[in-house]
């Protein structure tokens, strides 16, 4: 058993405890109205729900953390909970806007505090009815709503023979997640659909353990591309996120991910490169072990380098983006796009009528989507699976198609 630090935890519980309070005057001012009485039975009924959400969500938090290994509800418990948590915050930023204006008028009233207004709880239920079934429709069908993102990217010394080549990329399966084969079934579809020159893979084929892919080996094995199949490794593919016996077991769990990686038809790139060949000309594809602030920093971008020229076309395969911000994008040998996933948009945010955010850019400032800076491009993949967080709220899973052009 792993030793657990309990005080963010018992932070996140007193949070919630007073959101729970906080939430229960606009309730009260609703029930009132509707008159119902605020007796024992409304109480005890309220509480049980509250505390039945944050102490299931508690338990299988702390049994993960203690024993490295995710419990057969954890899911379910941090679907709900969290659910039930962004509905209530929404909840109670309405209340508080109405306190600000209870707290001014009080201050020019001697003091006197005037009662909540009916339809401000009102409101306040209106509006967090919006986030709570947008994680209900996340965690049941928005998981699974593969999205689509079409680039065309134009370089000068692109070799022409090229122009027009079709590169699909996916990223982060984690196939421990999967609970809907016929809806994965249709995300492999919607990539074949697209006939690709090459399709890639830009890491975390798993949450933990290599066997969580064995289900789906038959499932990604018929994706198809002319020019064949690369992948690249991810932090969560080394097990490095979970309890192991021995050292030896890690490595043979790395080891027999490797050849599935195989078995599904990509061939894995460890710091190397592949030359894709056409019309007597060639670009290269080079892949790297992860690299990522905070997540090791195995790949060698120069290893994978040792077998090409500086003038050749390049696309590297780097999970973590944060290789492309450290080191790729000023690297003395020109890379000219490099691919890579890893942060899933965080599963939550808003992609919408001109609107880009998410939690997740307070820790990586650019996190989905196209970046070109000093001449190199830079595409995160928001990621084909979904990882914690057993859904997908206004951040959907991404099949990624970019399309070279010779510059004129």
């Amino acid at each position: 058993m792993k030793k657990v630090n309990y005080i963010p935890v018992l932070l996140v519980l007193t949070l919630v405890l007073l959101m729970d309070l906080y939430v229960f005057q606009g309730i009260k001012v609703l029930l009132l109205a509707g008159g119902i009485s605020l007796g024992y039975p409304v109480w005890g009924l309220y509480w049980l729900v509250s505390v039945t959400i944050a102490a299931t969500f508690t338990y299988n938090v702390i049994r993960a953390l203690s024993t490295g290994n995710i419990p057969s509800y954890f899911n379910f418990a941090v679907n709900t909970f969290l659910t039930f948590f962004v509905t209530k915050l929404v909840f109670v930023l309405v209340l508080f806007a109405e306190d600000v204006f209870r707290m001014g008028y009080a201050i020019f009233n001697d003091g006197r505090w005037p009662e909540r207004f009916h339809f401000i709880s009102q409101m306040a239920l209106m509006l967090s009815a919006f986030p709570f079934f947008s994680f209900l429709y996340g965690v049941t069908k928005g998981k699974y709503n593969y999205k689509i993102h079409r680039h065309k990217l134009h370089f000068e010394d692109l070799p022409p023979v090229f122009d027009g080549f079709k590169i699909i990329q996916i990223s982060d399966i984690h196939a421990g997640s999967f609970d809907n084969p016929k809806a994965v079934k249709r995300g492999v579809k919607l990539i074949n659909a697209e006939n690709a020159d090459l399709v890639v893979f830009t890491g975390d084929l798993v949450n933990n353990k290599s066997e969580e892919i064995i289900p789906w080996l038959s499932t990604f094995s018929e994706i198809r591309a002319k020019y064949g199949k690369l992948s690249v490794l991810g932090n969560h593919d080394y097990g490095d996120y979970v309890r192991w016996d021995s050292i030896n077991e890690k490595i043979a769990n790395l080891n027999s991910l490797k050849k599935y990686h195989a078995e599904i038809g990509f061939r894995l790139l460890l710091d190397e490169s592949v030359s894709i060949r056409k019309g007597g000309e060639e670009i290269k594809i080079l892949g790297v072990e992860n690299w990522g602030l905070g997540f090791g920093e195995r790949g060698d971008l120069k290893k994978s380098m040792r077998d090409l020229n500086p003038s050749d076309f390049k696309v590297l395969l780097s999970h973590d983006p944060t290789h492309w911000h450290t080191i790729v994008k000023n690297y003395p040998v020109k890379v000219h796009l490099t691919l890579s996933g890893h942060t899933h948009g965080m599963q939550f945010g808003i992609e919408a009528l001109g609107l880009k955010w998410s939690p997740v850019k307070y820790r990586y400032p650019h996190w989905a989507g196209l970046a070109h800076e000093n001449g190199r491009y830079l595409y995160i993949n928001r990621g084909f699976g979904f990882l914690g967080f057993s859904g997908r709220v206004g951040i959907w899973p991404e099949i990624t198609e970019i399309t070279l052009h010779k510059s004129v």
